[in-house]
């Protein structure tokens, strides 16, 4: 049986009242309304591409935080939080809050005043063409890939809950994406983000809240989970000592090195389709505070993320399988746990709202990787590749076009994502492949003036060609996982993690070497470009309640006291 064909054949667990249809489809014309508003506002290239540089520090920072919060993200960590337990949570807090800080008090001075439309767009400043090509090439690659998961994410919860046909659900709801974000910009998939933030909140309390009630609290499912998988579980630090001695079989370096200092540092600082949204903040102020607030409610996420998976371990009556043997078999897999929770506790109404939730979570995600590829294509591909001369109107017609081509193309790689054994193993492992090499190229750019171009070129080439080689490694030779993962008990996400630490070790070592070989720039031509030969620019004269610095030291301490609850 072929894994599409199987696709088919899952039973509908529920079906929708009037009420619900209607709340559904109320959505839908709220989002395109918004877009179709929004086109008068999309003109100009700084419009279309930057929303204007309008926003303010929350609706900058609620929309980087949705754009984060898609459907990849409520079914890929419930679904990982069933297969590796409470560790998952790891990916929310060490893996994105220190980062997030980061970006906003060391990285993102020098992305805002550069006044750069990418990622990409700093590296050409930084380090010429070559560069910026070579990371536009490969982050553009990277989006339409991480579209596809977004589409196969939401089929697969309208296939499950309803029952409707995969096709269906697919050119629905892309057809809608490509809609607004061709009519409005980055403006439109900003404000439909903030708009889709609160919505994926109200639909998706209800899963937790309501299975929190039928297990009996918080204490009462830690009990069941020990029961029924392992004590294992439902700690977060304890287990980290050994290999063996956790679900993930993942050591505490992996964790803290491999996702703390490298994947995490080069996803929320170097991936475009989360920075974009900063760049849109309309002063320095505003784009510092944009990262502090997504930190503080991203530490709020796992409540609606984790738990769902975590309670799935406890009551659903069947055994969820990977990906693969789901496909082959008929049953139910790991991705599957938040469609399956969501039809256990929602009746009419209710069901209306979750689903519209996760069609929300969705656009949020298929939107910020669609409007991300249509930038780097446009600005780091087309324009200094191909057509360097034309108006600031064709570019802008350009990015319209651009955006339904990269639907299509992610139509596309939606299947890609059945051969993995969950949705965050195959995103992790992207992720190692292009966002932690990426990292250590910009972070040598800002903090060391002697990296040259040639340094970061053969640095961030070597780097993604390390990572790729090492997962094929692992593919052709199962017992290659010892020496990647440093344990032949590592499961997939403890791989990416190792995978990346050193695609990360690999770039910035090739970078040195070829920097110390070449010639540098001179001091005078990086001004604005690394530390110690920039003016860093102030926040101003604001009472200290009203820093970024005081706001992220208040989220340092709850990040830590969190932590410590959970160990």
């Amino acid at each position: 049986m072929s894994p599409l064909f199987a696709m088919f054949l899952t039973g509908t667990l529920v079906h929708l009242s009037f009420v619900d249809y209607i709340i559904v489809a109320f959505y839908f014309a709220l989002v395109l309304a918004i877009g179709w508003y929004l086109k008068g506002r999309a003109n100009t290239g700084e419009d279309f591409f930057m929303a204007g540089r309008e926003m303010t520090a929350w609706v900058a920072g609620l929309s980087f935080l949705s754009a984060n919060l898609g459907a990849l993200e409520l079914m890929g960590w419930a679904g990982s939080a069933y297969q590796y337990g409470i560790m998952a949570t790891h990916w929310y807090w060490v893996g994105a809050i220190p980062a997030m800080l980061f970006l906003a008090l060391v990285m993102m001075p020098f992305y805002y005043i550069s006044k750069t439309h990418s990622v990409p767009g700093y590296l050409k400043l930084r380090f010429g063409e070559p560069s910026r090509a070579l990371s536009a090439v490969s982050f553009a690659f990277m989006t339409v890939l991480m579209s596809g998961v977004n589409m196969f994410a939401m089929a697969k919860v309208m296939q499950i809950v309803l029952g409707w046909d995969i096709n269906f659900s697919i050119w629905v709801s892309s057809i809608t994406v490509a809609i607004y974000v061709s009519l409005g910009g980055l403006r439109s998939a900003i404000f439909n983000e903030v708009l889709q933030f609160f919505l994926i909140w109200a639909g998706a309390l209800l899963v937790p809240i309501l299975g929190l009630y039928e297990a009996g609290g918080w204490t009462n499912l830690k009990l069941q989970i020990a029961e029924r998988a392992s004590e294992q579980y439902v700690h977060m630090w304890a287990g980290l000592g050994q290999f063996t001695s956790n679900p993930m079989g993942i050591h505490w370096t992996g964790i803290v090195f491999g996702l703390g200092a490298v994947l995490s540092m080069g996803y929320w600082t170097t991936d475009f389709l989360v920075v974009q949204r900063i760049l849109a903040a309309k002063d320095i102020r505003s784009a510092e505070m944009a990262p502090i607030i997504g930190a503080g409610f991203k530490m709020m996420v796992p409540l609606i993320v984790i738990l769902p998976g975590l309670l799935g371990l406890a009551v659903l009556p069947m055994k969820l399988v990977p990906e693969s043997v789901a496909a082959a078999t008929g049953q139910h897999s790991f991705n599957d746990v938040l469609p399956l929770m969501l039809a256990r506790y929602c009746g009419p109404g209710l069901l209306g709202l979750g689903i519209t939730a996760l069609i929300a979570g969705f656009m949020s995600g298929m939107a910020g990787n669609v409007s991300a590829f249509t930038t780097v294509w446009t600005y780091d591909i087309y324009k200094p590749l191909m057509n360097n001369k034309a108006s600031d109107q064709h570019y802008v017609s350009m990015g319209r076009w651009t955006t339904i081509v990269g639907v299509l193309i992610s139509v596309g790689t939606a299947y890609l994502v059945m051969q993995f054994a969950s949705i965050m193993d195959y995103v992790q492992a992207l992720f190692s492949f292009f966002i932690a090499p990426l990292f250590g190229t910009v972070l040598l750019g800002m903090l060391w003036k002697r990296a040259t171009g040639a340094g970061g070129f053969w640095g961030l080439l070597c780097g993604t060609l390390s990572s790729i080689s090492m997962w094929a490694w692992v593919k052709v030779d199962p017992t290659a996982l010892r020496y990647v993962a440093l344990s032949p008990h590592a499961k997939a996400l403890a791989q990416d993690m190792y995978q990346a630490l050193w695609s990360f070790i690999v770039c910035v070592t090739v970078t040195v070497v070829v920097s110390y070989a070449t010639k540098a720039r001179p001091a005078s031509e990086l001004a604005g470009l690394v530390y110690g030969e920039t003016e860093v620019p102030s926040v101003g004269d604001l009472p200290f309640y009203q820093k970024p610095l005081f706001w992220a030291a208040v989220v340092v301490v709850v990040f830590f006291i969190l932590n410590i609850i959970f160990w």
